[in-house]
């Protein structure tokens, strides 16, 4: 798949080279450029070298795990993360989401299935930040500044960074400011209809896009949990206190 700057960047970081090497076929067919690294240092490097459009990160690896490797890439950029498992268990899962992978896949996988992601992926991505600056793509109150077009989010004069998916969560909350939003209805609008994963996966987002603000000491919104139900964006008339960010409601 290409752009108008080239084809898509994707870094495998895999440290068995048999899968690395038929990733790295597979995806080149397809007409991406691929570069691959076999240990999290080496992923590291290469991230900070190349800046891929996407990483397939396996979560076993030499010298640092995936998970640290994925926490530390969080922390420094944006880019789509697909993980690559070879743990089925759910917690497995929630926690490589919870350091900041999109999605992730499990081994044995599907090379249709991973294709098919790796593609909606990166389409995802390309139409979210690609966008054209319309009215109400900058969302503005309280020294709070979220600006859609240009995909950053602002408190006071510090930019606060977000991964894609915790950006287009809170894009989405704010944008149905003091509706409730079910989880089913947050799955459909930010992973797509055709989402593999469950709706803990919200809650997981949820609970680490609060983590990216509670250095803050105020803020002029608060994300509200309905229990048995959703989430709910309050724009408030004051800021309030980070400690209760994520007040917790038990009707809408």
């Amino acid at each position: 798949m290409s752009s108008a700057r080239g084809p898509k960047r994707i870094l495998v970081v895999e440290d068995e080279e048999n899968i690395s090497q038929t990733l790295r076929y597979n995806l080149t067919r397809e007409g991406y450029e691929v570069s691959q690294a076999a240990t999290g240092t080496q992923a590291l490097e290469l991230a900070r070298q190349r800046h891929p459009d996407l990483i397939l990160l396996d979560l076993m690896l030499p010298e640092m795990s995936g998970l640290e490797v994925c926490r530390v890439l969080r922390a420094e950029m944006s880019t789509p993360i697909l993980m690559l498992t070879a743990k089925a268990s759910e917690l497995d899962k929630v926690v490589g989401l919870q350091v900041g992978a999109d999605d992730y896949v499990t081994k044995p996988f599907s090379l249709n299935e991973l294709l098919a992601r790796v593609a909606a992926m990166l389409r995802r991505a390309e139409l979210t930040g690609g966008q054209q600056h319309r009215p109400g793509e900058v969302e503005d109150f309280g020294g709070f500044r979220l600006d859609r077009a240009a995909r950053t989010v602002r408190v006071g004069t510090d930019d606060v960074h977000l991964s894609p998916k915790e950006f287009d969560l809170l894009s989405l909350l704010m944008a149905n400011a003091g509706r409730v939003l079910s989880r089913s209805t947050i799955i459909h609008r930010v992973w797509g209809s055709k989402f593999f994963g469950d709706h803990k996966t919200v809650d997981v987002h949820i609970r680490w896009l609060r983590e990216k603000f509670e250095h803050f000491d105020t803020l002029p919104f608060r994300i509200t949990t309905v229990f048995g139900v959703g989430y709910r964006f309050d724009k408030l008339d004051a800021e309030i206190p980070v400690s209760i960010l994520n007040e917790t409601s038990t009707s809408a």
